[in-house]
């Protein structure tokens, strides 16, 4: 876990990889209202390349942030969990119609809990938009949780729940790289004089924890 120095001193790193799983995500929500529900198992590919590529990008994004980023370890395990997913659906092409909504909403759930973690990350940092991230995190959460569920007993299709859990992610997604940016223009703004202070105050702490 990063220290108060490096948190307020190293800049965030590639604050725009969220920003492409977000647009990414977006466009696998509107892509999956356009194909009709027969065809619904063939859209596997589709979802493992997506989820395949912002895995493997996600673990880049997790390494280069770890002195930068206090959650970076949740980057990590959401990028090896979405890049196990991806080689799941690839080696599995032929996976049925009652599997498949299962896996897309269990690592739905956990990449929108993941956003609605950081959002509380970004709370504490006095990012005032951190309510958006919470707000379309949890609307994730809700759209997945129906797509884990049987979805005959919500009222909606497989087609609308994957869809707008997807949508809620990737708008999740972008807010959050937003937000890091505002992040990264952070230790521009603090002074070598201050720097040096915040370092010295984290080695008197770092030396009472010993």
């Amino acid at each position: 876990m990063a220290n108060l120095f490096q948190t307020l001193t190293n800049t965030v790193k590639h604050w725009y990889i969220p920003l492409i799983f977000g647009i990414l995500f977006l466009i696998c929500g509107f892509y999956v209202f356009s194909v009709p529900l027969a065809t619904y198992v063939t859209l596997s590919i589709f979802f493992s390349v997506s989820f395949l590529f912002s895995g493997i990008t996600e673990i880049f994004f997790s390494l280069q942030n770890s002195k930068s980023l206090q959650g970076w370890g949740w980057f990590l395990v959401s990028g090896l969990l979405t890049t196990a997913i991806g080689i799941y659906l690839i080696a599995n092409p032929q996976i049925s119609m009652a599997v498949l909504p299962f896996v897309i909403g269990f690592t739905l759930l956990f990449r929108s809990f993941q956003l609605l973690g950081f959002a509380f990350d970004l709370k504490s940092m006095r990012i005032m938009s951190w309510g958006n991230v919470a707000l379309a995190s949890v609307g994730g959460i809700i759209f997945s949780l129906l797509l884990i569920f049987n979805p005959v007993f919500t009222g909606f299709s497989l087609v609308t729940l994957t869809g707008v859990a997807f949508i809620f992610m990737g708008i999740a997604s972008i807010m959050l790289a937003l937000d890091l940016r505002k992040v990264k223009k952070i230790p521009g703004k603090i002074s070598q004089e201050l720097r040096d202070r915040i370092k010295s105050i984290q080695e008197e702490i770092d030396e009472l924890k010993k």
